[in-house]
């Protein structure tokens, strides 16, 4: 007999964003939908929903996010780069949103050579 499977619930991050230079940092334009990078130190793999309660710079709204992860940095990672995860937006209209409130928020910063969290 085979028992009814109960995916485990996505875990709720926060992540509170109080500088434009802290949102670069952490935004993931490379995501066709737009990601942003959480630092964690709990162990996530790639694909594991994630639900993120997001806070930007200036704004007293959260934005929630029902995201996937698409990007690990494990633990003692190359040049010395933040554990955590990028979480990669969903496909819906409040991503998109939220996308380009972030990309408003970043203007003309986002052509920057700055290093990121990520790449």
């Amino acid at each position: 007999m085979s028992s009814p499977s109960t995916a485990p619930r996505p875990s709720v991050m926060q992540l509170n964003i109080k500088e434009k230079a802290a949102l670069y940092a952490a935004y993931i334009p490379f995501f066709e939908e737009g990601g942003i990078f959480v630092p964690t130190q709990r162990e996530y793999r790639l694909g594991d929903d994630v639900y993120v309660l997001l806070t930007l710079p200036d704004d007293p709204q959260r934005y929630p996010i029902a995201g996937r992860v698409a990007w690990v940095t494990p633990a003692r990672a190359a040049g010395n780069r933040t554990q955590g995860v990028g979480i990669q937006f969903p496909k819906d209209d409040k991503s998109r949103q939220l996308r380009l409130k972030i990309e408003e928020i970043l203007g003309s910063s986002l052509g920057s050579d700055r290093a990121t969290q990520t790449i």
